[in-house]
C-alpha cells in the first residue's frame, strides 16, 4: 500500500469568496483550465537590490541589470523546474510552457485534476459582479515543492482589478480642440503647464502599457491625433494568454485603454507604445507584467499601470509576486508607474478604515496620485488635492502588508493600524472636472481619475529617458532622497482625501507633489533649478 503523499502549504494562497457571492455549482469534472506556477528565483532579488549600488545615486551613476543577467541572477534553477514537470505528469497535468526567466511553469488538465494536485474543491459561484470560478481556503503541494512553490495563480478566475479612470459627468460628443479654454485639458496642454522639458518627444524608448480588458481602434488614435496636430504613435499589441485588443463601445474599459495610450503618447509621441492585453484576474495580470519586464524583443523602460484594488482584496502571495516583478524592473532600469485609486483614502472598501490600493502599495512601483488643476493661460493658478466626494478622490494612504521602506524611513508617516509604505509618491491632474480631452470610440471625452496620472508620467518618464545617460529606473529613493529641495515637483499642501491631509512635503494625498518637469530633469542631471 503506497504511503499518503505528504502536503504542504503554499504560502500566502489563502482566499475567500468576494462578498455575497454564493456557491452555485462545482465545475463540470472536464472543464479545462490553465495554472500558472511561480517558483523561487535563484537568488533574492531584495537581496540583489540590497547590494545594488544606485539606492540613491543619479540615472548616469547607476548600473542597471541586461535582460540576459537578470535572468541569469533571478531566473529559476533547473533543477525546480524539473520538479515541477514531474509533479505535473504525476497528477494527470500537461506542462504548456515553462519560462525560467519569469521563474513560471503554465499547466493544464481538468478541474478535477487541477483540485486534486493543488488540494482543493473549485466552485462556480454566482456575485453581485457577476459569475467566477473561484476556492476557498489554502492550496497545498507535495511536500518537496514547498519552498520551490511560491505561488499558484489561475484556479480562481475572479475579476481582480478596477481601471482608475471616471469620466466627466455631462461631456457628451464634441470636438478636441487643441488650445480649448475650458476646465478641461489636452496632454500637451498639461506637460505645458507641468513644464516638461521642451525639444524632447520620446524618440528611442518604449512604453509598455498593462490593460485586463478593452481594447482601441486606430481610426481614434488617427483622428485624436491629427486634432492635437501629432503624428498618430505607434502602437504595438502584445496578447498575453489569449487575451486581445477588443473595443466595444465608450461605456466599457475602452475608455482606460484609449485614456493611457492617447496620454502617454501625446506627450512622449515618438515613442514606441506596446498595449499587453490580458485577462483581469490575478494570473492573467501578474502574466502581463512579467512578459512586459522580460520582453526583449520590444524592452520597455517605463511600465504604466492603471488598474488595481485594495490590498485586502488580494492573496498574499499575489502581493509578493507582483512585488518581486517590480523589483527585477528595478533591477533593470525599467520604472513602473501606478494609479493610486479613485476612491478615496478607503479605497472603495466600506468598513469605514482606511485602505491602500496595490499594486500602487507595492515599495517599488511610482505611486501616483491625483489633484484637482485650475490653469490661467500657461501657468497653474491653483492645485489642490483631488476630492469631489468619497468615490471621487485621489487614493493614498498606509500600506497594510508591505513595511516602511529604506527610502521612507526618515518620514513622519500618518499614523496607522501599523508603519507601512506610504503613498502615493507623486501625483498630476486627476478630476474628472479639470480631466483630459481624449477620444474613445468616436466620442470626444473628457476622463480623469488617477489613471491618466500614470501615463502622464510614463511620458515624462520617456522624455527624460531620451535626454539622460540611462534610464531613470527606479525613481522612489531619489524622491525622497537627492531630489529633495531641487524644485522637482509641486508640493500640493491644501486638500484631503478622507483620512489623510496635504501639507507641506510628502503627504498621503499626493505624496511630493505634481511634476516640474524641466526642474526634474536638471535635478537627475546633477544640477537643481531656482523656483519658479
Amino acid at each position: 500500500m503506497q504511503a499518503p503523499e505528504s502536503r504542504v502549504v503554499v504560502r500566502g494562497s489563502e482566499r475567500q469568496p468576494l462578498p455575497d457571492a454564493l456557491p452555485a455549482h462545482a465545475p463540470a469534472l472536464d472543464e479545462r483550465l490553465e495554472v500558472t506556477v511561480r517558483v523561487r528565483p535563484k537568488n533574492d532579488p531584495a537581496s540583489l537590490l540590497a547590494t545594488s549600488p544606485f539606492a540613491d545615486q543619479l540615472p548616469a551613476e547607476r548600473t542597471y541589470l541586461t535582460r540576459e543577467q537578470l535572468d541569469e541572477q533571478l531566473g529559476a534553477d533547473p533543477h525546480d523546474l524539473t520538479q515541477v514537470h514531474a509533479f505535473a505528469h504525476a497528477h494527470g497535468l500537461a506542462v504548456v510552457h515553462t519560462d525560467a526567466a519569469r521563474r513560471s511553469v503554465v499547466l493544464a488538465g481538468t478541474a478535477a485534476a487541477m483540485g486534486a494536485a493543488f488540494g482543493t474543491e473549485l466552485q462556480h459561484y454566482h456575485s453581485p459582479g457577476g459569475t467566477y470560478r473561484g476556492r476557498t481556503g489554502v492550496l497545498t503541494v507535495p511536500a518537496p515543492l514547498g519552498d520551490i512553490v511560491q505561488g499558484v495563480f489561475g484556479l480562481d478566475d475572479r475579476p481582480q482589478a478596477e481601471p482608475h479612470f471616471q469620466v466627466r459627468p455631462g461631456r457628451g460628443p464634441g470636438a478636441i480642440v487643441a488650445h480649448a479654454a475650458s476646465a478641461a485639458f489636452t496632454p500637451p496642454q498639461l506637460a505645458q503647464l507641468y513644464q516638461f522639458p521642451a525639444g524632447l518627444d520620446g524618440a528611442g524608448q518604449t512604453i509598455a502599457i498593462i490593460e485586463l480588458g478593452g481594447g482601441f481602434k486606430p481610426q481614434d488614435l488617427k483622428t485624436y491625433f491629427a486634432g492635437l496636430g501629432l503624428p498618430a504613435p505607434t502602437v504595438k499589441v502584445v496578447s498575453v494568454g489569449g487575451a486581445r485588443n477588443q473595443p466595444t463601445n465608450a461605456n466599457s474599459a475602452d475608455g482606460e485603454v484609449l485614456l493611457d495610450i492617447e496620454v502617454a503618447a501625446a506627450v512622449a509621441p515618438r515613442a514606441k507604445i506596446v498595449v499587453y492585453f490580458a485577462a483581469n484576474t490575478s494570473q492573467g495580470f501578474l502574466n502581463a507584467i512579467t512578459q512586459a519586464i522580460h520582453d526583449k524583443t520590444n524592452k520597455p523602460s517605463i511600465i504604466s499601470i492603471s488598474w488595481g484594488g485594495p490590498e485586502s482584496t488580494w492573496t498574499s502571495q499575489a502581493l509578493d509576486q507582483f512585488n518581486q516583478a517590480f523589483q527585477s524592473a528595478a533591477l533593470l532600469g525599467v520604472t513602473v508607474c501606478c494609479a493610486a485609486g479613485d476612491n478615496g483614502s478607503a479605497d472603495g472598501v466600506s468598513d469605514g478604515q482606511p485602505h491602500a490600493d496595490f499594486p500602487a502599495s507595492s515599495p517599488y512601483a511610482l505611486a501616483c496620485g491625483g489633484t484637482k488643476l485650475v490653469a490661467s493661460g500657461p501657468s497653474i493658478s491653483s492645485e489642490v488635492v483631488w476630492n469631489e466626494g468619497p468615490d471621487s478622490a485621489t487614493g493614498g494612504g498606509i500600506s497594510a502588508y508591505f513595511p516602511v521602506p529604506d527610502y521612507q524611513q526618515q518620514l513622519t508617516l500618518p499614523a496607522a493600524a501599523k508603519p507601512g509604505r506610504g503613498l502615493p509618491d507623486v501625483a498630476g491632474d486627476a478630476d474628472p472636472n479639470t480631466g483630459y480631452q481624449v477620444r474613445v470610440d468616436g466620442q470626444d471625452l473628457v476622463i480623469g481619475g488617477t489613471s491618466a496620472v500614470a501615463p502622464l508620467w510614463a511620458g515624462l518618464l520617456a522624455l527624460l529617458n531620451q535626454k539622460l545617460p540611462r534610464p531613470v529606473g527606479f525613481l522612489n529613493p531619489l524622491l525622497y532622497g537627492s531630489l529633495i529641495g531641487k524644485n522637482a515637483t509641486r508640493d500640493i499642501t491644501s486638500g484631503t482625501n478622507g483620512a489623510y491631509a496635504a501639507g507641506p512635503g510628502w503627504d498621503a494625498c499626493t505624496g511630493w507633489g505634481s511634476p516640474r518637469g524641466a526642474a526634474l530633469l536638471a535635478a537627475l542631471q546633477g544640477g537643481s533649478r531656482p523656483a519658479a
